[in-house]
């Protein structure tokens, strides 16, 4: 796999999760978290990665929603044409996930959802990649400890391949099935465990489907700070020959609350 990425990183996120305190109070309407992170290597090739993220994440009645933009830049140090060596942007990556869940009943567990996906992904070889689904999900598990939600349903996305010499940008679209499951786990009122599944299936045969695993598990360290460590793994089915199917990005963050 390429592309294995180890980030420190200070987020900002919501107490909520982890502190036993924030269970017994309400929990507020909108909750929001920021995160920043770098990674500096010398040696054979001097370079610079840095993350930055926002999240934000609403709920209220029946309705769960959630939005989130991730970036990741990777600065490396090049020579100029006139022999200065300075670092300039060779891979980047963002991307905006937005989410809203309806559950059909106060009391019940099933939910209708919508979904829209949006990337700029230097490192796939994909100038762009967007994504819309809509269908129907369930909450399988809802315990103190344990969480499980899992959906199902109709979608469209359309690849947009980055251009090189000898072949023109070109945009692939396709109908999808998108499936998706989110695991959460308490293991102890200071540790807990997440596994996010997802999955955009092509239906039909030889274009590109998405497959996406985002592990991590959280420790809280004092009151304020946690330690999350984190492996997320991207998977297209089809890309250019010079490029790897699987991109793999390993984080170890630092986690402020407030």
């Amino acid at each position: 796999m390429k592309n294995k990425l180890a980030l420190a990183t200070l987020t900002l996120v919501p107490f909520s999760v982890l502190s036993e305190e924030a269970k017994t109070d309400e929990k507020p309407a909108f909750t929001a978290s920021a995160e920043f992170g770098a990674l500096y290597r010398t040696g054979n090739t001097t370079s610079g990665d840095i993350k930055t993220g926002v999240a934000i994440r609403h709920e209220k009645a029946q309705w769960r929603s959630s939005a989130k933009f991730d970036m990741l830049v990777r600065k490396t140090e090049e020579t100029d044409e006139n022999g200065n060596e300075e670092l300039t942007t060779t891979d980047q990556r963002w991307s905006i996930d937005a989410k809203t869940n309806y559950t059909l009943s106060a009391s019940g567990k099933n939910y209708l959802y919508g979904n829209a996906y949006y990337t700029e992904d230097r490192f796939n070889g994909f100038e762009n990649q967007t994504s819309l689904s809509a269908g129907w999900g369930r909450r399988w598990i809802d315990t103190e400890k344990t969480k499980f939600d899992a959906d199902i349903g109709p979608g469209f996305k359309s690849d947009v391949v980055t251009a090189t010499d000898s072949t023109p940008e070109e945009t692939r679209n396709s109908l999808i099935i998108q499936a998706q499951g989110l695991f959460t786990h308490q293991l102890n009122e200071n540790v807990e465990f997440r596994q996010l599944l997802s999955a955009k299936y092509a239906t039909k045969s030889g274009e590109n489907s998405i497959y996406k695993s985002e592990t991590s598990i959280i420790t809280k360290l004092i009151e304020t700070l946690q330690l999350k460590f984190a492996i997320t793994v991207d998977h297209n089915t089809d890309v250019e020959a010079d490029r790897e199917n699987t991109d793999t990005q390993t984080s170890m963050t630092i986690v402020y609350s407030f």
